[in-house]
């Protein structure tokens, strides 16, 4: 029995969930969850509040220093600008089921919320939805059908499930690139927007931060083409990035379902012990918010929190 049907079964109301979840509008859910939190807060007392503030693991702020965190926000920042790609500072919170409708993530595993959102948990499914409603509103038009748009975020997402690590928070600081184009033959999205992502990466880790110790790893997923676009790839960037270690995975022994056709991690070795400090891959959440199966859409995420614990 479930947490949910536990409480119904307690107060006798079997018949609760269906009529919140399937009878009601979002709006009208929305206004009866809203003064049912104002009756909840109105009971509340400062000592109360601060018994909740002390128990709650989503709401401690991060322990480390900030001035000297900035600095290395900015710096990545600069080098993501360098290479083209538009930092986008983003809300706080994204409309609800921003990364579970779209790809697999359990909605359980976001921190749910009122008026229609959710505290942002990806800031690439946002980035997502930014450059599908630039397309969507005709706000963007490309010169030449092989142009993208190219965008950054350096964001802190909170995710519920519990964190094990010492020091560690719910809430976190990562650094995203999103590239987002069209289908126009010959993987040429593909094998270009990756290699750029990689260059990218390659300027922030080993030239910037001296991480002599960096690999990428291309593994091939599940999708269209996927054998010929893992090759077209990875002999597009090893022709062009002869100072780049990069490896190929044909047969993972692991599935995911979250990339379509393929997947890179960004590896780096710190102090005698390797870290998979990036992770990044090929979706198709634009194809399907634009319902257009030209759309291409190639993400990256680096821990910076994770990389600032280690190189500062």
């Amino acid at each position: 029995m479930t947490i949910a049907e536990k409480i119904l079964h307690r107060i006798n109301r079997p018949e609760l969930l269906q009529l919140l979840a399937e009878e009601l509008t979002p709006s009208e859910l929305n206004s009866l969850l809203l003064e049912v939190f104002d009756r909840h807060t109105e009971r509340l007392s400062p000592a109360e509040l601060l018994q909740h503030y002390q128990k709650n693991r989503f709401v401690k702020p991060a322990d480390l220093n900030v001035m000297r965190l900035r600095e290395l926000e900015t710096q990545i920042l600069q080098i993501f600008e360098t290479f083209q790609f538009r930092p986008v500072e983003l809300s706080p919170v994204a409309p609800l089921g921003s990364c579970s409708v779209v790809a697999t993530a359990d909605q359980k595993k976001v921190l749910s919320a009122l008026r229609g959102t959710e505290v942002l948990a990806d800031a690439t499914n946002a980035l997502a939805l930014h450059a599908a409603d630039l397309k969507k509103s005709g706000q963007w038009k490309p010169d030449q059908p092989s142009d993208q748009l190219r965008f950054s975020a350096l964001q802190r997402h909170l995710r519920t499930p519990p964190v094990a690590v010492a020091g560690h928070t719910q809430h976190f600081k990562i650094g995203c690139l999103a590239s987002s184009g069209r289908d126009t033959g010959d993987f040429q999205f593909e094998r270009e927007s990756l290699a750029e992502h990689l260059a990218v990466m390659t300027a922030v880790l080993r030239d910037a931060l001296q991480i002599s110790s960096l690999r990428f790893k291309l593994i091939q997923r599940a999708g269209p083409d996927q054998t010929r676009l893992l090759d077209a790839v990875a002999d597009h960037i090893r022709q062009r990035r002869t100072d780049l270690i990069l490896e190929t995975d044909p047969a993972p022994v692991r599935q995911n379902q979250y990339y379509k056709g393929l997947q890179y991690k960004i590896l780096i070795t710190v102090r005698g012990q390797e870290y998979e400090i990036g992770d990044g891959g090929f979706v198709d959440w634009t194809q399907q918010l634009l319902q257009n199966k030209k759309e291409r859409f190639l993400i990256t995420g680096i821990g910076v929190e994770l990389l600032f614990r280690l190189v500062r």
